[in-house]
């Protein structure tokens, strides 16, 4: 026998080994009860016969070579451990197992978009490599366990679209998140220290009440999306909140807020800004048309007064304009009305005077004079 006759003889036997060893790879007997465990807490009624679900069939090994007949879709392994639980939209009723926990491996969940209910198990929160946590768009209830600050690779986390009450833990701020989304519960309290590594913050159509508190947002160098709107929030939008220099958008809107406090920028990159149905007073800010790119602006159905600051109509960047609500005064400038403005929005239901109806900018009517005499103290004439 020649040696590359042996050597391909060595060869084929080691390629024959290696499958051999792949074909026989077992998954852990904790990851396999989990599985178990995590189906049988789910409706079998709701399981439809095409889903990922369904094709779960224990005859054979979930990490195995030849799981492809029973494990078609629904979980991800490495070796012989689960890394990934992803669940298709089908719509399963049931709780989540609190033996999803013995899945140490984990690095995502996403069961979104079903019908998962009852607490989320704190178990959950010992996982030591979870990095995305998915659980948007069921009806989990109960409250924010401060358990969650063991999450310690968590870098995205959507609770959004369930039952969630109570306050939000201030342990938040441990967390390594960079997207954070907690919108539409039922979520109450102040809004705590934040995570330092947030891109992404979205705690909209909730309760959540008090200030804009400045400790919470101190250390987010890196923070690019806030949305708060439709909550409770009150008092004044401080000078520093939109001078965070990552910031891009800013939805405050459908708040309790009463001023605004705006300052000229050095360095911004805030392109559009929604504080709409807030109850501030007082004139539009004319700082705002000092943010270099803000392309889109919101300040419509406050109580703001005065005249619009020609500023605003000279702003090439500008592409989007609400201030129709509010009590604006005078003429508004002529050059939202020239062939060469771009801007869309509204400015009706003030009291302008001669907004042109040919302009879709003041196709909502403005206010009756009688309410706008109101509003400046009852005098005949608005200031113009």
């Amino acid at each position: 026998m020649t040696t590359s006759t042996t050597t391909t003889i060595t060869s084929v036997f080691i390629i024959l080994l290696l499958l051999s060893t792949d074909a026989t790879t077992t998954t852990l007997d904790s990851d396999v009860s989990a599985l178990k465990a995590i189906k049988a807490a789910i409706d079998p009624t709701t399981i439809p016969s095409y889903s990922c679900l369904a094709s779960w069939n224990f005859t054979s090994d979930p990490c195995s070579y030849h799981h492809v007949d029973h494990f078609l879709c629904g979980l991800s392994c490495s070796g012989n451990r689960v890394t990934q639980l992803t669940f298709d939209r089908a719509g399963y009723v049931g709780t989540l197992s609190p033996l999803v926990s013995k899945l140490t491996q984990l690095i995502t969940i996403d069961i979104s978009d079903n019908k998962f209910s009852g607490p989320i198990p704190t178990s959950l929160f010992s996982l030591p490599n979870l990095q995305t946590l998915n659980l948007r768009s069921n009806s989990f209830s109960g409250t924010i366990p401060s358990d969650i600050s063991n999450l310690k690779s968590i870098q995205a986390l959507d609770i959004s679209h369930n039952s969630l009450s109570g306050s939000l833990p201030n342990t938040l701020s441990s967390l390594p998140l960079t997207r954070l989304d907690l919108s539409f519960n039922n979520l109450t309290g102040p809004i705590p220290k934040l995570p330092k590594n947030l891109l992404e913050l979205a705690i909209k159509s909730n309760s959540l009440s008090g200030f804009l508190p400045k400790p919470s947002f101190n250390d987010l160098t890196q923070l690019e999306v806030v949305e708060l709107s439709d909550n409770s929030l009150t008092g004044t939008i401080p000078g520093w909140f939109l001078l965070q220099q990552s910031l891009q958008q800013v939805n405050l809107a459908n708040n309790g807020f009463t001023g605004i406090e705006i300052s000229k920028p050095i360095n911004s990159n805030l392109i559009a800004v929604d504080i709409g149905y807030n109850k501030i007073v007082g004139y539009l800010p004319v700082n705002l048309s000092a943010y270099p790119v803000l392309s889109s602006l919101s300040l419509r159905y406050n109580q703001l007064h005065g005249p619009i600051p020609p500023v605003f109509s000279q702003k090439a960047t500008l592409k989007r304009l609400f201030l129709d609500g509010n009590y604006l005064s005078g003429l508004p400038p002529k050059e939202f009305f020239s062939k060469k403005s771009s801007v869309s929005g509204s400015l009706g239901d003030n009291c302008l005077k001669n907004c042109p109806i040919s302009s879709q900018l003041c196709l909502k009517s403005q206010k009756p004079s009688s309410i706008c005499q109101q509003a400046y103290g009852g005098k005949g004439k608005q200031k113009s």
